[in-house]
């Protein structure tokens, strides 16, 4: 069921009514969470829980093998690590090899006849996959030792707030939560109402606004207007973040309500000044893990140029692919790992920021180049998308194109109050320092905060029903 949904409010709902009560025995606690999530999960397509168990249980008992039988600790892993990446490319990558290898040879004369599959691709089997195997990672390597439990280790594999699209969370900040009865209290509790709200008001309000025009320019993308295409593609990287940074921050005030804490996912990636830093801000649990699960363990900056460069590139490429079963993915990796090289190579950011008011040029450019890359990943494929590009470089004025006044008055309100708020918690900081220089005393200042919070979060709420736009589904769902 989406967070979206009718379904889902009715199931939050029966969840927390039970929740105080069950929640203050380890073993209640977590046959309750895990039966919860999954039938969470289950309520899509109940053949979909099939797979998160096998998974499951194969790196449960792999991790267990791992730290009883040292011997054959490696065989294990190798196990752990098959049968997952298996699963996730015969669900996921089998039907776009299969069209590969179809399509090439074609070109070669050969005509290869290979029917593909067609096998539903599982919602969320990219998160609860790597999410799985890194737990019996981590136990390899002695960083964690593996639970005993099976319905501990359910508990944290399908915690439902994060199932379906992250963040990706370690066994190693989860299963020590897990292990103690959790308590809340009210600015916790607020706190995490706090991102739920402003979550919702993401996805429905801007993300759902946006999602009807994008989708139209990309169904049409003969308009032969640059200036266009560009603001399709900044509302495209509206659209994605507010879409996915919604999902996560209603992922992370609801494990608050639980009790829990999750790291942040998102921290405001579009004031980046560099791709490196991008990459820090962006989609932060998935970052993390190639970091330290592919780029680290290949070497990762150690070593000579040339080894960093290829580990750079083997994770941005694989980073693309996670994201989808199609070559506009694997282009769009490619294009972030061609950014980074040569920011590697000329350490143009930090040349520019040495000039009056570098940074902030520096930021622009990112911006602007990471819009263009945006693109590769929103075409339907790559002939598409190089003719998008191309278009956007070719700034005509007069070349045909719908107009921009088109677009509803309410989708670039949200727009320019998203931005706003990007910036306003960005420079937070900041803003509690100014305010403290005008009202000396800490209690009101607190007073001032808190009714200043209240207020916003109704604003928020009565824009998530006012100006809610079509459509439930998260885009990261797919993945």
């Amino acid at each position: 069921m989406s967070f979206a949904s009718v379904d889902f409010i009715i199931f939050l709902g029966a969840f927390f009514i039970g929740w105080p009560w069950l929640k203050q025995h380890n073993l209640t606690r977590w046959t309750y969470l895990t039966a919860a999530s999954l039938v969470f999960y289950g309520w899509w397509d109940w053949r979909f829980l099939i797979l998160i168990l096998i998974s499951g249980l194969i790196d449960f008992y792999a991790a267990l093998a791992i730290n009883h039988l040292p011997r054959w600790r490696k065989g294990w892993l190798v196990l752990s690590i098959s049968g997952n990446l298996g699963i996730l490319i015969a669900f996921k990558y089998l039907d776009f090899i299969i069209a590969s290898i179809s399509q090439i040879s074609a070109l070669s004369g050969l005509n290869l006849s290979i029917k593909p599959l067609g096998w539903i691709l599982p919602v969320g089997i990219s998160f609860y996959t790597f999410q799985s195997m890194s737990y019996t990672i981590d136990v390899y390597r002695g960083r964690l030792k593996p639970t005993h439990n099976i319905l501990h280790f359910f508990a944290f594999l399908s915690m439902f707030p994060q199932l379906v699209a992250g963040p990706i969370i370690r066994a190693s900040d989860m299963l020590d939560q897990l292990r103690f009865i959790p308590h809340t209290n009210e600015p916790m509790r607020f706190a995490g109402f706090q991102l739920i709200v402003l979550g919702y008001f993401k996805k429905m309000a801007i993300a759902n606004s946006i999602a009807p025009i994008v989708n139209n320019a990309f169904e049409h993308p003969y308009y032969s207007n640059g200036w266009y295409w560009w603001a399709m593609a900044l509302l495209f990287a509206v659209q994605i973040y507010c879409d996915f940074s919604g999902y996560s921050d209603i992922a992370r005030g609801l494990a608050k309500w639980m009790g829990y804490e999750y790291k942040l996912n998102f921290d405001h990636p579009y004031l980046s000044s560099s791709f490196q830093e991008f990459w820090t801000r962006w989609h932060i649990s998935l970052s993390n893990w190639f970091r330290d699960y592919v780029y680290i363990p290949m070497g990762g900056n150690r070593g000579s140029a040339q080894r960093t460069f290829r580990n750079l590139w083997i994770t941005m490429i694989l980073s693309g692919l996670w994201h989808g079963a199609a070559w506009t993915f694997l282009a769009w990796g490619a294009a972030h790992a061609l950014l980074l090289s040569v920011e590697k190579l000329t350490e143009w950011p930090d040349r520019i920021k040495q000039w009056p008011g570098g940074s902030l040029l520096a930021t622009m450019i990112v911006f602007l180049l990471t819009l263009v890359t945006w693109i590769l990943f929103r075409a339907e494929n790559l002939a598409q998308a190089a003719q998008i590009i191309s278009t956007m470089f070719h700034l005509n004025p007069f070349a045909s194109s719908p107009t921009l006044i088109t677009i509803p008055g309410q989708v670039w309100f949200v727009a320019l109050l998203a931005g706003a708020g990007h910036l306003r918690s960005r420079y937070q900081p900041l803003l509690n320092h100014l305010a403290s220089q005008r009202i000396p005393t800490a209690t009101r200042q607190n007073n001032l905060i808190t009714w200043g919070r209240v207020v916003m979060t109704g604003v928020l709420i009565f824009a998530c029903i006012l100006l809610r736009g079509p459509g439930s589904s998260f885009i990261y769902f797919q993945f």
